[in-house]
């Protein structure tokens, strides 16, 4: 099934069925039938429990064959070893969805992954959709239709809005879905997904997708089941115009251990994660906090007032808030730019002492009398050279006096200038912050906190509006490499050079007067590296001599090198030495590509040379990428500015560097059966128009072989 598809049984349910139903309502099963009633589903409500003949004032049915009629949704809340029976039986009786809140399955081991295995069989032969197992279940707030046993539902039902959550563990979503309430937040569904038997993140996301009552997407991810669905799924709601913002917890073992080479260290599943979300148009958060934050502004801001950049304005009556703030911008790469001549004179000619550049600093004057508050707040609201507007009103919303000018102001600010975003930096009372929210401003209660959620919002306006991405041709399956190409770097560098990242002419050669004669013909000065499959960083055992400009200085070289080689790696296998060109350049890269467990074949590109793993500036995105793509990765870097001449340097040849990481992304798919990672480093990048030229390269089988041909 497409991702979302047969979820309306599960999130529209006409009828649930709760099996395992309790008369006692604090037990799992007896909870959501208390919740069911209490908060008004319109449905019907059939307990199915085989020793009662009524269960909390309901009739009882002693199975799902003798209910008057198949439900759209039954919930399982029974021992796990009584659960694949009931899920038969729902089967049989042409129920369309179950959700499992039993637990014992494939979080335990073998045995009870083959349990589990049994509900996805069954689920897959008859076309029913399941939640779980060992989930908590999932809720519709407009409709109270009631699938778990969650305790934040205790004491009162978030009200009903345009939220969506979706979560793989139960705790954390449905701690969002309360804290997201506590916080003014108005939900419409909330979906855990569990186990992820049969129904996985990426159907919650396409189904609320499609949803008419959901606009933002709210996503807590611990791991990636199926790449290619979730990528559907992220796609799908983009297109929607539905931003999904992830928080993503916990690394990928397999990311961590990856590290035979550079590569493998510094592009790890959760960089390839990032770089999923990224290009699907998802933002990423790093904690609740931000998740909720992020979500609630988004949901009050859409569908036309998201900030198109990252120019703020700040207006305040107190200097040290505006300077909090715009340190606070600063470290999130927000500016604050000057406003125009007549905003500036506009708030001199009020407040005469006022500081009007910006931040605005317009004294406590500004809050003594609602005319002047009115018309300063207007004017910076109306400069079009920011693209949204920090207030800040620290307890003003705890004073009669002071909430009553702020509301009256913000009010008639809504109505001159109702596309223009204005997010209040504040706490206070719930009534009060309300009535800020239905008025259609975001309020957010730290200063640091503010300024990220409005770079958030940012980079969803940016990755929302941002041009489709032509689909990459299909890149075809390559006939298995030589075994030479997996032994050392000579091998490995013919291999990438058929697939055009450019390399040097070099000489494989076994004694020094080998190596002088090669140098002869190549001209000096020349490189001498050693030629080993045990050793793939030759500079380690101090396998590498540069410059050699003389055949004295070779024949030294030569053997000094050998001698280091020998006494730090003695059981290392010598193939020779290899004689290469001194290359000249600007600047070195590393690039490089691993096999992902999840998303496949992923490129990488960061700063090179020996420091490469200790500096961490690198671009992470799943192969193939374009050019254009390519170029993109490399112009995210921090070092880029370095790249592309700061300070009068001569720029390097960047577009070069964009063929070779897209030629090397194309030989990673067409190998993604053979070879595990690729490691160039560095990359020597001449001046621009010059090229650039792979000095070093590192190919490494799949299969568990790499030990063998390092």
């Amino acid at each position: 099934m497409r991702p979302g598809e047969g979820l309306d049984a599960l999130m529209l349910p006409r009828s649930i069925a709760i099996i395992g139903a309790s008369q006692d309502a604090t037990k799992i099963g007896g909870r959501p039938v208390d919740l069911l009633r209490r908060y008004g589903y319109a449905g019907k409500i059939y307990p199915v429990n085989p020793k009662a003949e009524l269960v909390q004032g309901l009739q009882a049915y002693a199975s799902v064959a003798a209910l008057p009629e198949a439900p759209d949704l039954a919930i399982v809340a029974v021992d796990a070893e009584r659960a694949p029976e009931a899920i038969e039986q729902c089967a049989e009786r042409g129920v369309r969805s179950v959700v499992v809140f039993s637990s014992g399955f494939a979080e335990l081991g073998e045995q009870g992954r083959a349990a589990q295995d049994r509900l996805r069989m069954t689920a897959r032969r008859t076309g029913m959709r399941l939640l779980g197992p060992n989930c908590l279940g999932a809720v519709s707030i407009p409709e109270s239709a009631i699938a778990t046993f969650s305790i934040v539902l205790e004491h009162s039902m978030p009200k009903a809005g345009s939220l969506g959550i979706v979560s793989q563990s139960g705790n954390l979503g449905s701690y969002t879905m309360r804290m997201a309430s506590d916080r003014g937040a108005r939900i419409s569904r909330f979906m855990t997904t569990g186990n992820e038997c049969d129904i996985d993140i990426a159907d919650g996301i396409a189904w609320l997708a499609r949803d008419a009552a959901t606009k933002v997407i709210l996503c807590c991810f611990e791991a990636c089941r199926d790449a290619g669905r979730l990528i559907a799924a992220l796609t799908e709601a983009r297109d929607a115009g539905k931003p999904v913002i992830a928080l993503k917890v916990g690394t990928s073992e397999a990311g961590q251990a990856a590290a035979a080479s550079h590569t493998g260290a510094m592009a790890g599943s959760d960089a390839v994660f990032d770089a999923l979300l990224a290009r699907c148009g998802a933002v990423r958060v790093r904690s609740i906090v931000e998740l909720i934050d992020l979500g609630h502004a988004a949901s009050i801001l859409l569908p036309d007032r998201l900030p198109k950049g990252p120019r703020l304005a700040v207006v305040t009556a107190s200097g040290g808030f505006g300077v909090l703030l715009a340190d606070a911008a600063q470290a999130v790469g927000l500016t604050l730019p000057e406003l125009s001549e007549a905003t500036q004179k506009a708030i001199l000619e009020l407040v005469p002492f006022a500081s009007a550049r910006n931040p605005v600093d317009a004294t406590a004057q500004m809050s003594s009398r609602p005319d002047m508050l009115q018309k300063i707040l207007s004017a910076v609201v109306a400069d079009d050279r920011s693209d949204v507007i920090v207030l800040p009103l620290p307890f003003s919303l705890h004073m009669p006096r002071l909430r009553t000018v702020y509301m009256d102001t913000l009010r008639n600010i809504r109505v001159q200038y109702p596309d223009r975003p204005v997010i209040l930096c504040v706490e206070g009372p719930p009534d009060a912050l309300a009535e800020l929210h239905a008025m259609g401003y975001p309020t957010i209660p730290s200063f640091d906190g503010c300024c990220a959620i409005v770079a958030a919002l940012a980079r969803l306006h940016a990755l929302a509006t941002a041009p489709k991405q032509a689909s990459q041709p299909a890149v075809a399956k390559a006939a298995p490499l030589a075994a030479d190409a997996f032994r050392h770097e000579l091998g490995a560098k013919r291999a990438l050079a058929q697939a055009g990242i450019p390399v040097l002419a070099e000489r494989l050669v076994s004694d020094a007067d080998a190596a002088a004669r090669a140098a002869r013909e190549i001209g000096f000065p020349v490189v001498l590296k050693i030629a080993s499959p045990d050793l793939p960083h030759k500079t380690e055992v101090g396998g590498v001599a540069v410059n050699l400009r003389s055949e004295a200085e070779l024949r030294q070289a030569h053997a000094q090198m050998l001698a280091r080689v020998s006494d730090k790696s003695p059981h290392a296998a010598i193939d020779g030495v290899i004689v290469a060109p001194m290359a000249q350049g600007l600047s070195e890269l590393i690039l490089g590509s691993r096999i992902d467990p999840v998303f496949g074949p992923v490129v990488m590109v960061g700063l090179g040379g020996i420091f490469a793993e200790i500096v961490q500036d690198t671009a992470v995105q799943l192969a193939p990428v374009s050019e254009t793509q390519a170029m993109a990765m490399l112009r995210s870097l921090k070092a880029f500015a370095v790249l592309n001449g700061a300070r009068g340097r001569r720029p390097a040849d960047i577009e070069a560097a964009a063929r070779a990481i897209a030629a090397l992304s194309r030989f990673a798919v067409a190998h993604a059966d053979t070879v595990a990672e690729i490691d160039i480093n560095p990359l020597l990048l001449k001046a621009d128009g010059e090229g650039a030229v792979a000095l070093d390269a590192l190919l490494i089988p799949r299969s568990g072989a790499a030990a063998q041909h390092r």
